[in-house]
């Protein structure tokens, strides 16, 4: 429906930008109120979109990655998008529906009324990531459009083979006023950041955060931030052990634990610490019997982050702590065939000034750590930054519940790693350096919209009945004799 966005340099970039924000600005206040049946049908172009393009999202993933195995990507980045949306349209005309307030006496018995109504913001900036670059642009996506907003996107230069692919979906799927899409480089995405949009969605790492924030501050624009963190596994004296090990794995060597929930530390029983690490490499050993030139397991996206992984494996080696690789001998890592593949590799008692224990991993290593008394699991995870996630294992429900209400993360999952994002109406975000506000579902369309206060006042002359309307009376004083008290 429209051609992709390119430009030559970064000033003919930030003038296309700031072009097509003026276009759907203009074209949302022509609009006016956008109906179900709009919103319903800019959705339903996404989700075909998305079924019709699969096959490229396929290659084009596998190109950026080196190996991403296509049932990874047909999980995690197409029905990962689809699902969203479908949920969206399901649900839409409940979620925009007027919201009746309770009215203050004694208003509510003079005839006024309150209510809540739910109007879109107008255009909405996307920053999305290169980790699931589908997902996390068309998963926000969901949200906006059933707002009823416009969006720009910007997605990651890390993985140009899928943002050219994406831009071809978005241009086939939309009119440029309703969706456009900018690729390039940092320096579009720091251009892109400063525009004036109605609201911002930034997925990706803390320390660009902080830059996209400021770079939205300077046009007081609004900003849900995605982010991630250090996201604990604790692990109770009473686990089913084989049952914790193969999910937390499963959740790990997914997309080579290249997920903001990935779990990224284990605390387990000191007693139990020899029988976690054979069991965590068992079920590792059965998921992938061999690594290297396995199409399921996935390579880190690129030699940059490659490297930074293997510079927290050199520097736990030169401070004498033991990682185990998983699986390495059947294969020469070192050679890596076009790819940047890294074994699950577990770091067993990493000490706290460790890179493993200090940066988020963001990758296939595992630290572990032990702990004695289980109130020391809750006193680490308090004494470091609020993570994205949290996970526990067990059957104490004392312990479930300390983990619970005596921590802060954006999410928890019990018995489980990551699957608390794949309920729709689960509000998933951060919390502090993890992120700022949430999306998906409900919680996404609210965010994704403005709630406007509503109050319906009555025929009667309230300020005169009231004492308001000068000149100040006894009402005026039995007005305030009612208020004041405690």
């Amino acid at each position: 429906m429209n051609a992709p966005q390119t430009a030559t340099n970064v000033a003919d970039a930030e003038t296309l930008m700031q072009s097509v924000l003026e276009a759907q600005r203009s074209d949302y206040i022509a609009e006016g109120g956008v109906s179900a049946a709009t919103r319903r049908d800019r959705l339903q172009r996404g989700i075909d979109v998305c079924v019709k393009y699969q096959d490229k999202m396929i290659d084009a993933l596998n190109t950026d990655f080196s190996c991403r195995p296509r049932e990874v990507t047909l999980l995690t980045d197409v029905a990962a998008s689809i699902t969203p949306m479908k949920h969206c349209m399901k649900h839409l005309e409940k979620w925009m529906r007027s919201e009746k307030r309770p009215t203050m006496f004694p208003l509510n018995l003079l005839g006024g009324r309150s209510s809540v109504e739910y109007q879109p913001k107008g255009v909405v900036g996307v920053i999305s990531p290169w980790n699931f670059p589908v997902n996390l642009t068309f998963g926000p996506l969901a949200g906006i459009l059933a707002a009823g907003n416009r969006a720009m996107i910007k997605p990651s230069e890390f993985t140009p083979a899928t943002s050219e692919v994406m831009a071809e979906m978005v241009a086939e799927a939309w009119d440029e006023k309703e969706v456009a899409i900018f690729t390039g480089g940092p320096e579009v995405g720091q251009a892109f950041s400063g525009l004036a949009f109605d609201h911002m969605i930034f997925t990706g790492a803390t320390s660009i955060a902080r830059h996209i924030m400021a770079a939205a501050a300077r046009n007081l624009v609004p900003v849900t931030l995605e982010l991630g963190g250090k996201s604990p596994v604790i692990i109770s004296r009473d686990v089913d052990l084989q049952m914790a090990a193969q999910r937390i794995m499963l959740g790990k060597t997914l997309n080579a634990g290249q997920i903001c929930l990935a779990p990224d530390y284990l605390m387990v029983p000191e007693e139990r610490l020899s029988e976690v690490v054979e069991a965590l490499k068992s079920v590792t050993e059965e998921m992938y019997p061999k690594l290297l030139d396995n199409p399921e397991y996935t390579s880190v996206v690129n030699e940059r982050h490659f490297q930074r992984l293997n510079s927290y494996l050199a520097d736990a080696e030169e401070r004498g702590i033991t990682a185990t690789a998983i699986n390495p001998a059947k294969e020469d890592f070192s050679a890596q065939q076009g790819t940047f593949k890294i074994p699950p590799t577990l770091v067993v008692n990493p000490t706290e000034d460790s890179k493993v224990m200090e940066e988020e991993i963001f990758g296939p290593i595992l630290p572990i750590r032990t702990y004695k008394d289980f109130s020391e699991t809750i006193d680490y995870v308090n004494s470091h930054p609020r993570p994205l996630g949290a996970y526990y294992f067990g059957k104490n429900k004392d312990e479930e519940e300390a983990v619970l209400k005596r921590t802060t993360s954006g999410g928890v999952t019990v018995n489980d790693v990551i699957m608390h994002i794949m309920q729709e109406e689960l509000p998933f975000g951060g919390v502090g350096p993890s992120g700022m506000g949430s999306y998906h579902g409900h919680d996404g369309f609210k965010t994704f919209s403005h709630a406007k206060a509503i109050f319906r006042q009555s025929s009667f002359n309230i300020g005169k009945l009231g004492g308001m309307l000068p000149p100040y009376n006894s009402a005026t004083e039995k007005t305030i004799k009612m208020q004041v008290k405690s």
